[in-house]
């Protein structure tokens, strides 16, 4: 079966790179089902043990445990989240209360729980130091014992079963939320007939417009499919109010249509599910259980934050929004702030971001923005290896160097949208680089840049480049780390942390060296005109009332849906909702929450339930980092390798608010970021 299944045996490709040209569908169910048993297996090996527990007998080989299941677990869930099919669709569904089961036969076993707690106990009390142990093996025994009595291992019989029932029923509610939210969205892509509707876009928005149209049999019509948050890149250029309102329309229409792909009881069986499991486990709501074990500790840390900054935010989109009125004689509405953001932009700073586009050819934001200042900053350089077979045809493959010509990684990009890709963007690992097992470091960027006709250059806007620079903070933080153990690979942190890296990484977009590297004319090749840089970073605070307002927005509903307890009720998604922004201060019907809970997916299936205010969160440790970066000097290799060796590098194997001390000499402070906001007048 080995010879047969990719799976079952690791790669021989370079840096163990999957070996997707060898993987059908056929495999996926047989390495998922061969992986739960050889875990399972491999845990038992560890529980049926009669000598007293050692970290040597107990966590290393849980440690070395369930390859197989990794394996194919990060290959098919990269596939059913970028280029999902019915096939992937109807397994996810199929695997994801079976992992749930094996992940809780895993937490919930008492005798393995007995022997983590036991190595836990040497550690704590007066003995430890017969353990013997470094400061990354010490963390590890810290962790899996916070984790597993996290998650319930200290339950009784009874407990425990209702615990995996609420697990159990919760994998598969958020897998179908995700699903809906896909078919929902591809459903309501505005379709154009004429090409005059389409005023304002350039002419590569219009041909990825055409191309889209035609992927569906639309030939002759244009497609604007939809993005993730409410807001979508095109509101700021269209000149129709009444296009820029069908996409408004369609963006808030999704997962609440009363049809099949309706999200709204997803939406109350999921946060009340999430309650009762809380209560279950010890904790008042779900927010506490969440935040327990983040760096914020608890629900007030957070709400806390996001108090002291909402009532700002509003009175600052407030003022914009007045201004925006001056420029129309209706009412200034969602669909509408974009377009005229832009006029107010253009009229009081002189900018137009728009004018800024045929600076951002994306393979020169690749190569000449995002993997020099990489190269800048860390000394690593970038070869693309066309002859390594990616996942999709548009997906491609990197190799990494350091610069003394060591290998470091594979990045793959897979830059373009696409009706079986997800919204958003994101990094994955595909291999997780730990020396225990001797494994290096394969990571992968998904974007939804439009993809224009073969023979037009791919145009990025300003946000997307912005993205790109973003989700590379993420990449370089895997393809950086040096662990020991698997559970620290990568990015492998706390989630109100995760963000950090990846945020800071944004800072090299506009930085003149980095952005007079690569913004030039995709014709003329001439630089973009310094006017263009002064008048941007003049007007950096511009609209952040904004952008605040509707990011504290999701982050307030998601703490509010995630606060209600066991014994509330909550009947009505669109009238909670309504309440939780009203209570908050951000009710403003101008300036939408950026995700409402039909269509929540940060909070409903991926991951950042009770978390979405780790962007926040974290943006206070990245604008008191850019603040070090240009105290010392800025660009300099100096500066990246301390960033490299004392953050990045370390991946999950030390807490990280003390790694961040190690870097800064001192905890954060929040006054960069209220700065960064316009939030400290």
């Amino acid at each position: 079966m080995a010879d047969q299944n990719p799976f079952l045996v690791p790669s021989t490709l370079p840096y163990q790179l999957p070996p997707f040209a060898d993987i059908t569908d056929d495999d996926y169910r047989p390495a998922f089902d061969a992986g739960f048993a050889e875990q399972l297996a491999e845990v038992a090996n560890i529980t049926r043990r009669r000598d007293m527990p050692t970290f040597e007998n107990t966590l290393i080989p849980l440690e070395k445990s369930g390859q197989t299941l990794e394996r194919v677990a990060t290959v098919f869930f990269n596939k059913s989240s970028s280029d999902s099919n019915d096939f992937t669709n109807a397994l996810e569904e199929e695997i994801a209360p079976l992992l749930s089961a094996h992940s809780d036969a895993i937490r919930l076993d008492s005798q393995l729980y007995w022997r983590i707690k036991t190595i836990h106990d040497q550690l704590a009390g007066s003995d430890s130091g017969s353990l013997d142990l470094d400061a990354e093996s010490r963390y590890l025994v810290e962790r899996y014992y916070t984790e597993f009595t996290l998650a319930g291992a200290g339950l009784d019989d009874e407990q425990k079963a209702a615990l995996r029932d609420y697990n159990q029923q919760l994998s598969t509610l958020t897998t179908r939320f995700e699903k809906n939210l896909l078919t929902d969205t591809n459903d309501l892509a505005v379709v154009i007939d004429d090409v005059a509707d389409l005023e304002g876009l350039g002419a590569g928005e219009i041909s990825a417009a055409a191309e889209a149209a035609k992927e569906r049999g639309l030939d002759g019509k244009y497609l604007i499919t939809l993005v993730l948050p409410t807001g979508h890149p095109y509101l700021d250029a269209l000149t129709d109010p009444a296009v820029r309102e069908r996409i408004m329309a369609a963006s808030r229409a999704r997962g609440g249509r009363d049809n099949a792909n309706d999200n709204r009881q997803l939406v109350l069986e999921i946060t009340r599910l999430r309650a009762e499991r809380a209560r279950l486990l010890g904790f008042e709501n779900h927010a506490a259980y969440v935040t327990a074990d983040e760096t914020a500790k608890t629900p007030r840390a957070v709400a806390d934050l996001l108090g002291r900054l909402a009532p700002i935010a509003a009175r600052n989109a407030r003022a914009e929004q007045a201004d925006l009125q001056q420029l129309s004689d209706a009412p200034i509405t969602a669909a509408d702030w974009a377009y005229y953001t832009s006029k107010v932009r253009q009229a009081k700073y002189d900018v137009d971001t728009a004018a800024m586009r045929p600076y951002f050819e994306a393979e020169r934001v690749l190569h000449d923005g995002v993997f020099f200042a990489a190269g800048q900053v860390y000394g690593v350089s970038f070869t693309e290896r066309p002859d390594l077979v990616a996942y999709h045809p548009d997906a491609r493959v990197f190799e990494v160097h350091d610069e003394d010509g060591s290998p470091v990684g594979l990045y793959v990009l897979d830059l373009y949208t696409r009706d079986s890709k997800r919204g958003g963007a994101w990094m994955n690992p595909l291999v997780s680089q730990n020396t225990l097992l001797d494994q290096p470091v394969v990571v992968v960027n998904n974007l939804n840049v439009s993809k224009p006709a073969a023979s037009e250059p791919t145009l990025l806007t300003y946000d997307e480049v912005n993205t790109l620079f973003h989700e590379f903070g993420h990449a370089l933080h895997g393809l950086f780390a040096r662990v020991t153990y698997p559970k620290f690979a990568g990015t492998n942190v706390f989630r109100d942390f995760v963000e950090f890296p990846s945020q800071v990484n944004e800072m090299w977009m506009l930085w003149p060296e980095v952005l007079g590297n690569y913004a030039k004319h995709h014709q003329t090749g001439e630089p973009m005109p310094q006017d263009f840089v002064d008048r941007i970073t003049e007007s950096s605070a511009f609209n952040e009332g904004f952008q605040t307002s509707e990011y504290l927005a999701a982050a307030m509903l998601d703490q509010a849906w995630h606060r209600i307890t066991a014994d509330d009720t909550v009947g009505d998604v669109a009238e909670f909702e309504a309440e939780a922004l009203a209570d908050a201060g951000l009710d403003n019907p101008a300036v939408p929450t950026r995700y409402s809970s039909n269509y929540f997916a940060h909070t409903f299936s991926g991951g950042y339930d009770a978390g979405y205010y780790s962007y926040i969160w974290s943006e206070v440790l990245d604008a008191d980092t850019v603040e070090w970066f240009k105290e010392n000097g800025g660009l300099t290799r100096a500066n990246g390798d301390r960033f490299r060796q004392r953050l990045l590098g370390v991946g999950g194997s030390k807490d990280p608010l003390e790694a961040y001390r190690d870097f800064r000499g001192r905890d954060a402070v929040i006054e960069p970021l209220l700065k960064r906001r316009g939030l400290d007048g």
